[in-house]
Formats: C-alpha cells, structure tokens, sequence
C-alpha cells in the first residue's frame, strides 16, 4: 500500500513528546529532580463539586433502565447548545448554529475537511502546531503570517491576499496576545473584500480581562458572513481530560457556489463522529448552571510570574488576557534556554521554535499550575538567572 505523501512533510515529533521525551531523560539522569512544569497548558484544579456531583448523578443513571442512554444527538443535546448561545455568546448566535464535539482540537482537524486539497491556508507564526501539522496531512499549502513584537504580534495581512482560509487564534497560544476590537475589524473586512474564509480558535476566550477586547468574532459587524470560531470548555472549566468543545458555523456562511457551509459541516461531524460524550455534556451543561470558573487563579499567576521575568530583565509578553507568558531571551536559540531553564531552574518551559520560525529565540511559560509552584518557580528563576 502507498502512504500517504503529505504524511511525510511533517516533522517526526509533535513539539510535546518532545518534550516529554527530554523530561523523562533528565528525570533518569537526575533522579530524585523537583521539576515544575510551566510548559504544556494542562489545567491543574479540580472540579467544582457541583460539576463532580452532576457527572457522578450522569455516570449512576446510565447504570439503571431509566436513565440509561445510548447515541446521543449527532450535533450535541439541545440543553447544552442553548445555555453555550445565551451564557457564552448572549445570543449572537443561535443554538443550532452551535456544534458540540470532543474538544477544540479535534475540530481544528475535522475542518480541514471543508477545506480543498491544494488551498492555501494562512496561519499566525509563530502558531499552535495543530494548525500547521492538519494543513500539511491534507495536502494544503500554507502562508505564513509573522507575528513579532514589533508588528504588535498582529500580521500584517498583504500577506495574505492570495489565501482561502486564514486561521486565526486570539487570546493566541503562544503568545499570550488577544487581538483587540480594531485588529478585529481589520480582520474580518479584509476576509470580506478578498472572499477568504476565517477560522478563528477561542479556546482561551474565558481569559479576557480587558472589557474593550471582544471575546467572539461575531461581537464584529459582519463577522457571519465570513467566520467559522471554535470554543472549548478545556481551559475554561478544566475539562481537558474530559473532552468538550464546540465549532460555530453562521447559517448566513456560505462557499462561493452558494452552498451552506454549516450542512457541509453537519455531513462531515455526523461521518466523523457520533457527537460528544454524554456524560461530557452533563458536565458542561452543570459548568454553565454554576459558572464557576478557576480562570482567575491562573490569571493570577500570569500575573505574578510575567512581573518576575519582567523585572529580570527579560521582554515578556502575554499574560493579561490569556495563560501564557511569551518571553524573548536575547542571543539564545529556543531549545537552548529549555535545556537551561530544566538544568539550572528545573523548570519545564516550552520552545518557542516549536511554534514556528519567528518563534526561534522565545520560550512560552505556562501559568497552569499551583500557586504555590508559581512562588518556587519565581524563587529559582531569580536564584538562577545569572546563569541562564
């Protein structure tokens, strides 16, 4: 049987089991090792009880004929995608526009199906690498659009004139940065005027603290005519292990035939998939009742270790409207300052060069951890610095 050739252009490695993979050595070279992990952006806080509670009530119905389920509906249970239209997005969109799956990034991927072999895809660089790896193993070319401090980390979107698809992450992951309300409007007039499809990834949307930096695409005039904006209840209610999300796809989008874009995404969700968990949808629906989120304490953690670095010296950004804090180490390439900060801080980071060529030279730190992690990591980073 032939492989398939797009397989082959994609690094070997995906950037976390690389990471994990260089943890595991160090720990077997240096047993006994107190490594903080500040790289991968796992969630580290329990559920609420409520939320517990409704998934254990969930989990002992299915075990009576009463309350036992099978399938559920294919695009997610009616009661969840109502409380994500009028709890998340205030009616913007309606509940049938909503489509729940397993997680954001697992969407990312099924989208490419909308998109032809030979498109060309325009991504953020440096760029969560889902975006990257799924473009490439389903045979589009892509355009890389800089996003450096000196642009602001917003690209400059000439660039990206030629383009079909323009994948868009704010809050972006890795750098921290959320767009604001004018770089949105930018956005989405320029997918307009050259009839570019827009993908945009708010899986860290929760994040927003600044009231002027709109939380959805659809807060701008015109976004439905040109936005698909995929969600996930991961980082905002710590259900990374637990798997829910949802893609939202205007009726008012359409290809350029004419055809509806969100039946074509109903056709391949209903192949792909059989809709999320229903226990997961329990979960979510229990998230929305309580909207009790831990987001503040990993804000607060951004906080405090993006004033740390800061005040070391370093150029740091991000970590006021999401997660991550993006910080540039000056003569340094990327792998280079993880191998340090894990030898000197033991201190697990992520590689900027990872996400991309104007990555090179940054590392992303991770505020998905335990205050009092945050505190240990801030004690050693100024013990150590001198030797980074």
């Amino acid at each position: 049987m032939k492989s398939n050739p797009f397989l082959h252009l994609v690094q070997d490695s995906y950037l976390f089991p690389e990471i994990t993979r260089k943890k595991e050595l160090f720990l077997k070279n240096n047993p006994g090792a107190a490594l903080i992990s500040l790289g991968i952006g796992d969630t580290t806080e329990p559920l609420t009880p409520f939320v517990a509670e409704k998934l254990r009530e969930g989990a002992l119905a299915l075990g009576t004929k009463e309350g036992y389920t099978g399938y559920g509906p294919a695009f997610g249970i009616e009661a969840l995608r109502k409380k994500i239209s009028e709890k998340i997005y205030g009616n913007l969109v309606a509940a049938d526009e909503i489509i729940l799956s397993d997680g954001a990034k697992s969407d990312l991927g099924r989208l490419q199906f909308l998109i032809p072999a030979g498109a060309k895809v325009a991504i953020q660089d440096p760029a969560y690498p889902v975006y990257v790896d799924t473009s490439v193993m389903t045979g589009k070319s892509l355009i890389y659009l800089p996003c450096r401090p000196e642009n602001d980390f917003f690209p400059d979107l000439a660039l990206a004139k030629d383009a079909d698809v323009i994948i868009f992450c704010t809050p972006n992951n890795p750098t921290g940065q959320a767009a604001t309300r004018e770089q949105l409007e930018t956005l989405v007039r320029f997918c307009q005027k050259n009839q570019i499809l827009l993908i945009v990834d708010a899986a860290y949307a929760a994040y927003i603290q600044d009231p002027d930096i709109p939380k959805s695409i659809y807060e701008i005039d015109g976004a439905k005519e040109v936005a698909i904006e995929v969600g996930s209840f991961s980082k905002m209610a710590g259900f990374t292990g637990i798997r829910l999300g949802w893609t939202v796809i205007p009726s008012d989008l359409t290809f350029e035939d004419g055809r509806s874009v969100k039946k074509s995404w109903e056709r391949i969700a209903s192949t792909f998939f059989n809709g999320p968990s229903n226990l997961a949808q329990l979960g979510g629906v229990a998230v929305l009742e309580e909207s009790i989120f831990p987001i503040n304490l990993y804000m607060d953690n951004a906080r405090k270790l993006k004033t740390a670095i800061s005040s070391l010296g370093y150029q740091a950004f991000g970590g006021s409207n999401a997660p991550y804090i993006w910080v540039k180490f000056e003569g340094k390439k990327s792998w280079e300052i993880f191998d340090l900060l894990m030898e000197k801080c033991h201190l697990i980071t992520t590689p900027g060069s990872g996400f991309g060529e104007n990555g090179e030279g940054f590392v992303r730190f991770s505020a998905f951890t335990k205050p009092d992690n945050i505190q240990t990591a801030i004690d050693r980073l100024t013990q150590n610095s001198h030797r980074l």
